[in-house]
Formats: C-alpha cells, structure tokens, sequence
C-alpha cells in the first residue's frame, strides 16, 4: 500500500479461513462469528460428563473443509465463558505436546491442528497419538481438557474411532456419539455472515457498497456449500467488480475526495454519510440521506454506483473553518487577497496555517494517519464567523482562488507533490475538477463544496452528483 493512501480494492480483506483471522480482536470477531447450537451443546454436554468422572476425553469432529471448523473451535470462548482453546500445530508431535501441558485451571479444549485429512495421518500415527491421548485425558493435566480431532473425511474419522475404541475404550469419548458431525452455519445465515465479515475487516463496507447486489449474493449460495466456500465466491466477485471498473478508467486511476468546508462546521453531518477512520463515502448512507433528483436518477444502477465509489476511494473530508482562513491569508495569492480586502477581511500571514493544514482531516489522511487519532480543535468566535462570511462569499462566485490556496498550502507543507486547479478528466464526457494534486502514489481530485451552512442532505446531494457525474464520465453509469 502507498503511504498516505489507506486501504483500497487491492486491499479487501475476505478471508475464507480463520487461520487469517485469529489476530483481528475478539470485537470484530464477535461481529463475525455465528455460534453453531447444536454442537456447543455436544461441547457442553461433554464437559458435564467430564466433570462427573474427574477426566478428560476426546472428540472427534467430523466436518467439510470449508464448513468453520476452525472458526467453530477457536472461538468457543465467546459463547462458553471460561472456556479456552489451545492448538497443537501440525508440526508438533502429539505426544511431546501432550506431555508438556500443564493444569489448565479451568475447561480446555486441546485442538490438534492439520491432521483433518487421511493422507495427513497414516495408522501408525494415529495409534501412537491416540495412545498419548489416552494416557494425558486420564492425567491431572488433562482432566479438565477436551481433545478435539478435526477430521475432513469419513475414513480418517473411522480410523480414529477404531484406534480409539481399542485403545481407551468407550471411556474416551466419553457421552454420545463417538463421531460429532460439524456442519457449521445454515445457507440462510451464508448472506449475513459476509456482510458482517466484509463490514467488521474493511471499514464498514457493506456488499452493496462493494458491487454484490442480494440476487448477486443469493445466486452464489447456489454454488457454495460451506461457509467458506461463499467467502471464497464472495472475494472473487468484489475482485472481479473491481476489475471492471478499472477496466473503464483512463490511464488515470481517478480517486474522488470531497472537501466540505462550512460555517456551520458540519463535522458531525460529515461522519454520518461516511464509515471508518478513512472517511470513505458511504454510499448507503448518502442515498437515504436525501430525496433530491439525484438519488432517483441513480438507483437506477445503485450496484455500479456503490463499485464506482470504492474504486474511486471516494473521501468525504470536513475541512473546519479557522483552517480555512488561516490558509487564504497565508497562502492565498493578490487576486484572492484583493477580493478579501475589499470585504474589509484581514490578509496578514497566518504561522498557524502550516500547522493547521498538517493537523486537520485532510493533512492526516493525505500522511497516511486515520482520523482516529485526530484532536478536536476549539470552536471558533463569532469574529471568525464573520470572516468565513466573507470566504463563503468569494467561493459562491470565484472559488478558484480558494482552491489555488489549499492548493498552495497543501504542496507548501509537503502533502503533494503539485496541483492544479479545473483539470479536466480527460475522457469523452466533459467535466473539470476543482483541484487536481499530483502524489508519488497517483493524482488525486478534490472537489471542494464552500457553504456559508450546509447540512446533512446537502451534502450528500453533492457526493451523489459528484459520483453520478464521474461514473459517466468513465461509462459506468448512464
């Protein structure tokens, strides 16, 4: 990833294994993981019975690869409190494990990883290991201590049970059935599960968002039978969407952040159409949020519009006030201070410009920071007021010289490389951006949205026609 860029479309995170899940936090986790009911109360009934006859006791979990095994198990101690996993990795051997696990001091389950298939453990193995088994469930250490044995396939799962019988007895396994049979999440939970995994791991973006319609979403169940397996479809089809799109842009990969700078100081408007620490546009949000001519035009393809704003790493980026005039007085140019003179509005350099460009939404998202880490700055006086007045008022009628500031600013403290103000897009359908800036990384457009006051709906009018209008010029919206 490019410094200063934060995640993009090459960056998706869809992972169809948890073992590329386990070091994103028990939050997103618990926004993730669905429990399997019927067999946590298998894991509850076997821990009742272990209790009752002071000793451990083996598992056998039989499901297909893709079907949340691993999810299942790592997980169980969001859903049993108390409850631990530990995992002895296919590289270990299963006695030398064993033998070196201390008192758990409380419930365990010991998974023993990589060995789900027949190929991956021969006889001999598997009678070795069950012999340790059999010896460490029986032991202090293990009394409180659930061997699971994943197994992807039925003869592997036979082959276990056998060792097992002839080795510990029925006492082994303890209650039930000696095969549990894991079939991980219903296909009625398949749609649910990946908006919550897409959302939790990419910033709130939602599958409408990321080009996947619900009939796109139900047409690929029909072709995935486990979990995992429509995860896998899932990140192909985000991928692909991705791909088309780009497919449409000119040599230029245009990325789209909007600036809104207000006296009313909208922040708070600003967060609500937008999703994680990177400001991005969210799309859903902004449909809802007005009912100008806008929205109608464009739910006529709302899927392209919602891949047309991720691929444009589309930004909604509040822009306070007190910033606003610090630059046009330090960095503004004579044409834009003769028209703030002449409002009686001061022109003398501002030294907290550079500071504020560099602290602001703007300067940390263009140095690569998230606004997680952002400060909130004082409000501003009713004298501040009065001159953003006077800006307000020059951009409603020549706002280029107040874009040439930022511009200027921006390239002054090092946050681009170099600017230029109406560029045109460059493709058949005419159309100009009010900033154009020039990064190592790629260029960038800013479209800047000046307001004496603007709100909620306004604002999302103007994302949504800034979209519309940059998804036709590339052809993806009509």
């Amino acid at each position: 990833m490019a410094l200063g860029t934060g995640p993009t479309r090459d960056d998706l995170y869809v992972p169809d294994r948890f073992e590329m899940l386990r070091d994103v936090g028990s939050g997103a986790l618990r926004s993730i993981v669905t429990p399997v009911q019927d067999t946590l109360l298998e894991i509850d009934m076997h821990f009742s019975d272990m209790r009752a006859a002071r000793r451990g006791a083996l598992m056998i979990l039989r499901g297909e690869t893709g079907a949340g095994k691993s999810t299942f198990l790592d997980t169980l101690g969001l859903f049993r409190s108390g409850l631990i996993t530990e995992r002895i990795p296919a590289s270990d051997g299963v006695a030398e494990a064993l033998q070196e696990k201390p008192l758990s001091g409380g419930p365990r389950v010991v998974v023993l990883e990589g060995r789900e298939a027949l190929g991956e453990a021969s006889t001999e193995y598997v009678e070795a290991a069950m012999h340790a088994i059999n010896s460490f469930v029986r032991s202090d250490a293990g009394k409180e201590t659930l061997v699971v044995w994943p197994a992807n396939t039925d003869d592997l799962a036979t082959l276990l049970v056998d060792k097992a019988q002839k080795i510990g007895g029925e006492a082994l396994f303890g209650v039930g059935e000696p095969v549990t049979r894991f079939t991980g999440p219903g296909k009625s939970q398949f749609i649910s599960i990946a908006e919550r995994t897409v959302g939790a791991l990419n910033e709130g973006a939602s599958l409408a968002a990321l080009g996947i319609s619900e009939t796109d979403a139900e047409s690929l169940i029909n072709n995935a039978s486990t979990i995992g397996r429509f995860l896998a479809l899932v990140r192909k089809s985000l991928i692909r969407n991705g791909a088309r799109v780009r497919s449409l842009l000119a040599a230029e990969q245009f990325r789209l952040w909007t600036l809104v700078i207000a006296g009313n100081e909208p922040e708070g408007d600003v967060s609500a159409l937008t999703r994680g620490g990177h400001a991005y546009a969210d799309v859903d949000r902004l449909m809802t949020a007005t009912n100008a001519n806008i929205v109608a035009d464009l739910k006529k393809n709302p899927d392209e519009l919602g891949i047309l704003g991720t691929v444009l790493d589309a930004k909604i980026i509040h822009v306070d006030i007190m910033t606003a005039l610090a630059v046009a007085r330090h960095f503004g140019e004579s044409p834009l201070h003769e028209e703030m003179k002449m409002l009686g509005m001061s022109t003398s350099a501002d030294s907290k410009a550079v500071s504020r460009l560099q602290a602001g939404e703007l300067g940390l998202l263009l140095s690569g920071s998230s606004l997680g880490v952002r400060k909130v700055g004082g409000k501003a006086g009713s004298n501040t007021l009065v001159a953003f007045e006077g800006l307000a008022q020059i951009a409603s009628k020549k706002d280029g010289l107040l874009n040439r500031a930022i511009g200027t600013g921006l390239q002054s403290v090092g946050l681009i490389d170099s600017f230029s103000t109406e560029r045109e897009l460059g493709t058949e359908y005419k159309y100009y951006s009010d900033l154009y800036c020039e990064r190592p990384e790629g260029p960038i457009r800013l479209e800047m949205m000046w307001r004496k006051s603007t709100g909620r709906a306004e604002i999302a009018n103007y994302v949504l026609s800034k979209l519309g209008k940059y998804g036709k010029a590339i052809g993806l919206l009509t």
